[in-house]
């Protein structure tokens, strides 16, 4: 579902569709770069924005809500520089094989908070000169379903199935860097965000 790799999808607006395609009851983490422009939507109660967090977590972390609210749709976006802090989580995301868990990565070829570097995974960085290929890193850890986008309109037009399809689905959104933007700025302390969203959580579900 690839359309033309030399124009990429605007963050801002990837994410929007995301926003607009979830269903009132699923989960979405955020982090780092994505966490900074979802901040800037209209909040939903059941919005986790990890911030301040350790680079690279918030799969794991979906991965631990997917597993304790399995009647929930979870949804994490995050960067590429992330994950490449913690691709281990891909084979303990797929051990679990939780039908409910949706990872969308957000590939920029860069650390966009630190400064815009470039990952590892570039090319121009690389000695090989190729590209990391994410989805097939998916494939490898054992996702069986696995998408790319770089066409804003496909994505709009998919969103909806990517996001309800039966999980785990791994799908690559590539998107450009956000210039000029600042680092994400927390919330609010991480323990009164933590119990907040234990609190809906258990509302929402009818639990004591």
């Amino acid at each position: 579902m690839s359309g033309n790799t030399n124009s990429n999808m605007p963050l801002v607006e990837t994410l929007r569709v995301i926003q607009q395609s979830r269903g009132k009851e699923d989960i979405v983490v955020t982090t780092m770069g994505t966490g900074r422009e979802w901040s800037g939507f209209e909040q939903h109660p059941l919005d986790l924005v990890y911030v301040p967090s350790s680079m690279g977590q918030a799969t794991s972390v979906a991965l631990g809500l997917a597993i304790a609210q399995p009647d929930r749709r979870v949804i994490v976006c995050q960067g590429d520089g992330s994950l490449l802090m913690n691709l281990g989580s891909l084979v303990t995301i797929t051990s679990r094989m939780p039908q409910n868990l949706v990872v969308l990565l957000m590939e920029n070829r860069v650390y966009e908070i630190t400064g815009r570097q470039g990952t590892p995974g570039t090319a121009e960085l690389r000695a090989d000169g190729q590209d990391t290929d994410f989805a097939e890193l998916a494939r490898a850890a054992g996702f069986p379903e696995v998408l790319e986008f770089d066409d804003l309109a496909a994505w709009r037009d998919a969103a909806s199935m990517v996001l309800s399809s039966s999980g785990p689905v791994f799908a690559v959104l590539k998107v450009e860097p956000v210039s000029g933007e600042t680092a994400p700025r927390s919330p609010g302390p991480a323990w009164e965000r933590a119990t907040a969203l234990r609190e809906r959580l258990t509302r929402s579900s009818g639990g004591a």
